[in-house]
């Protein structure tokens, strides 16, 4: 594969015989690819499963667009990157379909953190192609969605947090979801007495949750 905007790691799918569901891994700010990727054993075999590199190294790890404080000590964001991030990892869904032979009719996005709030934008603003959206201890950003509602019938979302979450706090994420709600858009949402992090008990019932949507 030449001029890949992005670093991944992968598995293949079992399937011979058809093309395969693709599941596009999302890690959070300051993480890598490894990171979700240490689910895939546990996930479907039919699916080919990638576990991308965000593009900007912090150090610690890698982010898919720049975070900081501003002089009242609010986090701020970088929206216009975002955006950006946004509509180059859409793009680069279509080039994984065809190096990767996978059905572009059945994507997965599976995002923590930054990254599930990516996957939710993707998913909002392009949502053709992509069937299923697990977002891991994060929420909708509208101000980095342009709503297209055009084949939601399509789209089954699955949301968990922590309710001790101190990096995304829980209120401000649940209320984050009304932006579905409002638009008329089926989602699952589950809350666990955890920081920002997934518990067992959280994967389990996300794994559960994959296998009857998959």
């Amino acid at each position: 594969m030449t001029n890949i905007p992005y670093y991944f790691i992968k598995k293949k799918s079992c399937l011979k015989k058809r093309k395969p569901p693709l599941l596009i891994m999302l890690h959070g700010y300051g993480s890598n690819e490894k990171d979700l990727f240490s689910f895939s054993s546990a996930l479907p075999d039919q699916y080919t499963i990638v576990s991308l590199r965000a593009p900007i190294n912090i150090g610690m790890g890698f982010a898919w667009y720049d975070i900081s404080f501003d002089q009242k000590g609010n986090k701020v964001y970088d929206r216009e990157m975002a955006i950006k991030t946004r509509n180059s990892l859409t793009n680069f869904i279509n080039i994984l379909h065809e190096e990767l032979q996978t059905d572009p009719f059945s994507v997965t996005l599976m995002g923590f953190s930054q990254g599930a709030i990516l996957s939710n934008a993707i998913a909002l603003t392009n949502p053709l192609g992509i069937k299923n959206v697990i977002c891991l201890s994060g929420g909708v950003d509208k101000e980095i969605i342009e709503l297209n509602k055009k084949n939601f019938k399509s789209l089954s979302f699955y949301f968990s947090h922590g309710t001790n979450d101190n990096v995304l706090p829980y209120v401000q994420v649940k209320n984050s979801l009304e932006f579905l709600k409002i638009n008329n858009i089926n989602f699952k949402f589950e809350s666990y007495p955890v920081g920002h992090g997934v518990s067992s008990e959280n994967f389990k019932s996300m794994l559960k949750w994959l296998i009857e949507h998959s």
